[in-house]
């Protein structure tokens, strides 16, 4: 499984051994019978590249650093690649701010806004064109970042010494090993065969990588780690190699054929060592160590870390130490084998779950929670979006994986005292989280980030799903203050409406689905429901532990606000009852209007999907969905809104629709060859060709008229790993095989734990 190293308040052996039941289960077959033979369950969906593509280029990591590879298994050619799937080594620890002269602070980009009588202040952006004139919006929002640690490559030489072109490049084929976390690219040049062996380390942030080859030997094949500057344009690429004197590499000590590095960008300091046991390592350039042997094979450790002087693995320890961490992450925890079902979408939905769990693995399991594109590429200058958090990592719990959950669970613990202060500052009580983050937990100025509140019941969801892996009494201890305090904030926001009698939920509030104002939208329906389960289930944790429920908060529950609905239909807020009148209106389906609001998350479907439905009527959300179904603008939704949807169609006993759902049509449900979706929106300007990063175009992939704002979406394949926990190990009160899947689907399960 991932390294644990960096869990914060924990230690090692008490996060392997938090769960034991669960591991214990994870690890053994359910019956002699329907065991599943796991290393060939997984290696038969390794992927296999014979040319580029320009969208998906394979990444290795082990949740705190990845690495993207292009064909030749390192990061040699850029050119063939789309510009926004750049070729980066992001760390979750590695982070940059450009210098703050003017001091900038979060109190400069925010506004006074009256809720109920008081003032509260929030980082409101109404108009993007008047931000552009606050230098403290822009400063405030794009620091800190994610940024490069370095680029790895092969420096290949022709037989005239000049630089080899990726036009010359021959007979290309890479194979991911998912089992042992190994990449191996082969390709010829100058009719001379060469061999690229990649890996990472689970321990430390270090990528190996073997090469051989004749070309080594002759000197003209050679690997290079070279070290960028940050840019001013964080998207998708933060890499800057134009700008060698606004950084610095300075080497720090040299022993044998190992060199200790120590880089500074700004504020920014980390470290950096080169390894190339038996061979030599040489500087070559600013910014540039080039590691040679005389033999056919070259090998080569790289790593980078936020501390120096950290030890190197010979090279065999470093490859036992891979092909351990992946073999044990595949043979622990669950996993789901649908060979011989009939259904032919069934192997290609193996496939999807199969590479999802790698790709958690390496982008949402350290001990941060995950940006939507992980450490591919960056988005929203490179920061996290804490309402996306559980898509991306809750689903190690269900798949018997707590301890990996546990990782970016500790982050809360830690800014704890910060989301306190917050809440106090905003007049209420708990813990107040906010929705895009860098590490120091600031909330950044946003048209819409400081209203969404759906975050807010998180931590309590992921401590619950941790608690219910193992029911281990040290993580009731462990989360209980966390629980208690996200829970009295949920229960503090609520603001009682004397006219109706009960509690109600904004305004200010803009919900899931964003395109709601915030100053006049109230009682959200997922809001509503989700806030509910989250102060019920804080008086869980209180009444486990021993204490009393609290009375205030049963106060609250007892005039809490009802599910929004109108003829017979659940509303997406109580604030917009005319909703889908409009909607099969001037809003019909696909009618591209900005101020149509039958697009986005279809939210109002998640009290039943996501929760397991309390007060939920389920004739009137079988309604709901069909009437989504039908006028619903679906082109403008995203990666994880299909298995959502798909988890509330195996909640309503609708299997079939379920399945229909996880492979509906959509340019954000497609799942490419490592695995990865894409982030694509409807924009009337696109073209029906877009350019490379070498200047040429070639067909825009998802048709004219859509725009990629990203290569891959992270969310899309954490949703689609809670959706098949639940719909393979079931829920509570929804027993038997299987259930969320048709009976004449063949599904082997092993090692779930049932959804809520």
């Amino acid at each position: 499984m991932p390294s644990l190293r960096h869990t914060p308040d924990l230690s090692r052996r008490q996060l392997l051994f938090t769960s034991a039941a669960a591991i214990a289960l994870a690890g053994a077959p359910a019956s002699a019978k329907t065991a599943i033979d796991r290393q060939a369950l997984v290696t038969r969906h390794n992927p296999v590249l014979i040319e580029v593509d320009p969208s998906a280029p394979l990444m290795l990591g082990n949740g705190n650093i990845g690495f993207t590879a292009d064909i030749t298994g390192l990061q040699t050619f850029t050119e063939p690649y789309s510009k926004i799937a750049p070729l980066l080594t992001e760390a979750q620890w590695a982070w940059h701010s450009f210098p703050n002269p003017q001091g900038f602070t979060v109190s400069d980009t925010q506004v006074e806004i009256d809720v109920h009588g008081r003032t509260r202040r929030y980082g409101y952006i109404k108009d993007w064109a008047e931000a552009a004139k606050n230098p403290a919006v822009a400063y405030i929002r794009e620091n800190p970042h994610r940024f490069s640690l370095g680029r790895i490559a092969l420096d290949l030489k022709a037989k005239d010494a000049s630089p080899a072109r990726f036009a010359d490049i021959r007979g290309t084929h890479q194979t991911l090993d998912l089992w042992t976390g190994t990449l191996t690219s082969r390709f010829v040049y100058d009719d001379e065969p060469v061999t690229v062996i990649t890996s990472v380390m689970p321990d430390q942030d270090t990528v190996m990588t073997e090469v051989t080859s004749k070309l080594v030997a002759e000197g003209r094949l050679a690997v290079v780690v070279k070290f960028p500057g940050v840019s001013k344009s964080l998207n998708p690429d933060p890499s800057d190699w134009t700008n060698p004197d606004a950084h610095t590499t300075t080497e720090r000590s040299r022993t044998g054929s190992e060199v200790r590095l120590e880089r500074r960008i700004d504020a920014t300091t980390y470290h950096a060592a080169i390894a190339a046991p038996g061979s030599q390592v040489e500087a070559a350039g600013a910014h540039v160590w080039r590691a040679s042997s005389k033999s056919r094979t070259l090998t080569v450790l790289t790593q980078f870390a936020k501390a120096p002087d950290i030890a190197l693995p010979t090279p065999g320890q470093a490859k036992a130490a891979v092909a351990a961490h992946w073999r044990d992450y595949w043979s622990k925890g669950g996993m789901v084998d649908f060979s011989g079902s009939t259904d032919p979408r069934a192997k290609e939905l193996e496939r999807r779950v199969i590479l999802s769990q790698y790709l958690m693995a390496v982008n949402a399991s350290g001990d941060f929670p995950p940006q939507e594109e992980g450490l591919f590429s960056n988005s929203w200058n490179g920061k996290s979006h804490l309402e996306m958090h559980p898509w991306h990592s809750a689903h190690f719990a269900l798949w018997g994986r707590p301890q990996l959950l546990e990782r970016s669970l500790g982050w809360y613990l830690k800014h704890l005292p910060d989301a306190k202060a917050r809440a106090a500052n905003q007049g209420v009580k708990g813990a107040w989280w906010p929705k895009m983050i860098g590490p120091d937990g600031v909330d950044s100025p946003s048209k819409v980030s400081p209203f969404i509140m759906w975050q807010q019941p998180h931590p309590i969801y992921m401590s619950e799903l941790v608690w219910r892996a193992g029911k281990d009494k040290a993580v009731l201890a462990r989360y209980a203050e966390l629980v208690e305090q996200s829970a009295e904030l949920l229960a503090s926001f609520a603001h009682f409406d004397e006219a109706s009698g009960r509690y109600r939920l904004g305004p200010p509030i803009i919900p899931v689905q964003e395109n709601f104002d915030p100053l006049t939208t109230y009682d959200p329906m997922f809001e509503v429901a989700y806030y509910r389960w989250g102060i019920e289930t804080g008086q869980a944790w209180r009444e486990r532990l021993g204490l009393s429920r609290r009375a205030d908060w049963d106060e609250a529950l007892n005039r809490w606000p009802v599910l929004p609905q109108k003829d017979g239909l659940y509303l997406p807020t109580a604030s917009t009852p005319d909703f889908w009148d409009r909607a099969a209106g001037t809003c019909r389906a696909n009618a591209v209007e900005e101020s149509c609001q039958n697009r986005d998350h279809p939210s109002f479907l998640m009290p039943l999907g996501w929760l397991p439905g309390r007060d939920v009527d389920r004739a009137t959300m079988r309604r709901t969905l069909h009437r989504m179904k039908a006028d619903w603008d679906l082109r403008q939704t995203w990666g994880w809104d299909y298995a959502m949807i798909a988890m509330t169609a195996a909640r309503l006993n609708s299997p079939e629709e379920a399945v229909d759902w996880l492979f509906f049509d959509a340019r954000n449900n497609k799942y490419g060859k490592s695995g990865m979706t894409p982030r694509v929106h409807l924009d009337a300007h696109a073209q029906a060709f877009v350019p490379t990063a070498t200047g040429a175009s070639h067909a825009n992939p998802d048709g004219p008229g859509y725009q990629r704002a990203a290569e891959t979406y992270f969310p899309s394949n954490g949703s689609l790993l809670l959706a098949v926990a639940l719909m393979a190990g079931g829920w509570d009160g929804q027993g038997g095989h299987a259930p969320g899947f048709p009976k004449d689907w063949n599904v082997k399960v092993e090692g779930l734990n049932p959804s809520l």
